[in-house]
Parts: C-alpha cells; sequence; structure tokens
C-alpha cells in the first residue's frame, strides 16, 4: 500500500524539495512506495497526519536566517498525536523568478513571509521601491506570473524549471549559508519503517508549559537539564494564546529522550510543569544525504 507524505503546496516548494529527498530514501531504504500530496499551508500539511488523511508530513521548523516557523510548533502543540520520526536540513537558495524584461520593470514581489524576510537586504538594494506581498507558499504566486509583466516571485531554481518561467536573480538570499530544518511527522511515536536505524537518536523536542509566572519559574525547569548535563540547542516561547503574557516553551534537547538521565530529567520537569508535551526523540540528517 502506498503511503502519502504531506507538505505545503502546491509542487515546488522547498518543503516538497525535502519530500522528494525523504521519500526516495523510503523507496531505496525501506521498499516503501509514497505519493506526495500538497497542502495550502503548514498547518492543513500536519493536519492531514492527524486526521490520517496522510501518513506523514515534511514541514519546516527553523530557518538559519529568520529562525521558527511558529505555525509548525503551534501546531504540534495543539494536534496530539503527532510524532517526530527524522529532521532534515536543508540548503536553500532563492531566486527572482519573472517575466519582466529587467529588474527596472518590476512593481511587486510576492513569496511567504520567511522567503522574503530571507531576502530583505537584496530587495532594498535592488528593489526599494517595490510592493512586497507575503503568500501561503514560495510557488503559490508563480502561477500566475505570465499575466503580469510587473510582478516578481522569490522562490527556487527548481521552481522556476517546473513553472518554465525566466529567473532574473539567483542566490538573492542575504546570506549564502542559508538553511531550513525540516521535520518528517507521523503519528506513530517510534516507527522504524520511517526511521534510519540507529542505535539512539541525538535530539529530543518537547514543550511546555508553567502553572503561573513568577520569578524563577522557567529557571528551575532548565536547571534539570544543566545538572545532568543535557545540552539544549534551542529554546523558543510561544503564547499561550489564553491570556497576554502567557508562555509556552519548546525546547530541542541534544539527547535520547530513553537515555536514563533524560527519563530522570523528564520526571522531574513534568513536577515543574504544568502540561508537559514530548514531540519525539529522532536523528538531524543532510536532506541531501539520504
Amino acid at each position: 500500500m502506498n503511503q502519502s507524505i504531506a507538505h505545503l503546496g502546491p509542487p515546488g516548494t522547498y518543503a516538497e524539495q525535502a519530500a522528494v529527498f525523504y521519500l526516495n530514501w523510503l523507496a531505496k531504504n525501506k521498499g516503501i512506495e509514497a505519493n506526495l500530496c500538497p497542502y495550502p499551508s503548514i498547518a492543513q500539511s500536519l493536519q492531514a497526519v492527524a486526521q490520517s488523511n496522510a501518513q506523514l508530513a515534511v514541514v519546516p521548523v527553523e530557518n538559519s536566517i529568520e529562525g521558527s516557523v511558529t505555525m509548525t510548533l503551534d501546531s504540534l502543540w495543539q494536534l496530539e498525536t503527532l510524532r517526530i520520526q527524522m529532521a532534515l536540513v536543508m540548503p536553500i537558495a532563492h531566486a527572482l523568478i519573472s517575466c519582466a524584461p529587467s529588474l527596472d520593470n518590476i512593481k511587486t514581489v510576492s513569496s511567504h513571509p520567511q522567503a522574503l524576510a530571507q531576502c530583505q537586504r537584496w530587495l532594498e538594494k535592488y528593489l526599494p521601491s517595490v510592493q512586497l506581498i507575503p503568500t501561503n507558499s514560495t510557488t503559490e504566486p508563480l502561477q500566475r506570473l505570465e499575466h503580469d509583466k510587473t510582478a516578481a516571485v522569490i522562490s527556487s531554481s527548481r521552481a522556476a524549471q517546473l513553472y518554465n518561467l525566466p529567473i532574473l536573480a539567483r542566490g538573492i538570499n542575504d546570506y549564502p549559508e542559508n538553511c531550513t530544518r525540516f521535520l518528517v511527522v507521523s503519528q506513530t511515536e517510534v516507527d522504524t519503517a520511517y526511521r534510519i536505524a540507529s542505535a539512539s537518536a541525538s535530539h529530543t523536542s518537547l514543550a511546555f508549559s508553567m502553572p503561573a509566572n513568577t520569578p524563577g519559574s522557567l529557571v528551575k525547569p532548565l536547571q534539570i537539564f544543566a545538572e545532568l548535563d543535557i545540552n539544549l540547542s534551542k529554546i523558543q516561547s510561544r503564547p499561550t494564546k489564553r491570556s497576554l503574557g502567557e508562555y509556552l516553551f519548546f525546547i530541542d534537547l541534544e539527547a535520547d529522550s530513553t537515555e536514563p538521565k533524560m527519563q530522570s530529567a523528564l520526571a522531574e520537569l513534568s513536577t515543574h510543569a504544568e502540561v508537559l508535551k514530548i514531540f519525539g526523540s529522532y536523528n538531524v540528517l543532510p536532506a541531501n544525504a539520504l
């Protein structure tokens, strides 16, 4: 039976490209055939897995320039059954795609807000007076580009090929080492069919809320990991959406949740947290190494 992999669409997005790397790895190493299923938003991609309309989703969670993808974090917290199986790191190289004869003719530039932000300095230098239009994905506005010779889109060279559109400028992201970390998410906590065979996972992701916003309330949970020599690779706060000033805390740890010291840390953390959610332990790999 074919598996389905949900991702942000339309076709040609960076999420689809990451999903293709993972799809090829599944076929080569696990003998699992899979179909790609584009969705209009990251949240809908994850909802498809939570509702069993797709077996997997590949979604962006963090960019090296713009930081966390908050829609992914919020969805992981809200959708109870989702578990991370793997993380893929993929280089991101943006191109300016347009049917305009030159940069001087461009009046609007559309793309996903993350892509617009990742090219902010380039846009200020070369297109300082254009209107920036945020869209659901880097490929959504490509479908309208041929009909407007004053419009441009920030997307990938791969997307330009797929839609047979010209590229006016390449490598326009502000930092050349731009990369995005994608998560492979399913409903199953540990499913060896979807994971790299390994004795242990390199990272664990979790989130927790605090019962009260009091002095030192966050210090105590963080000290647990420091005292057990467990390194935090990331910490991010997000509003609880219940009341102004209330936050959730998302943490990535460099340890496997099955290790004895992590088991001890999680047990102690649960005594301090109002709600604790563990999203899974997994390995982080370069996407092009799959």
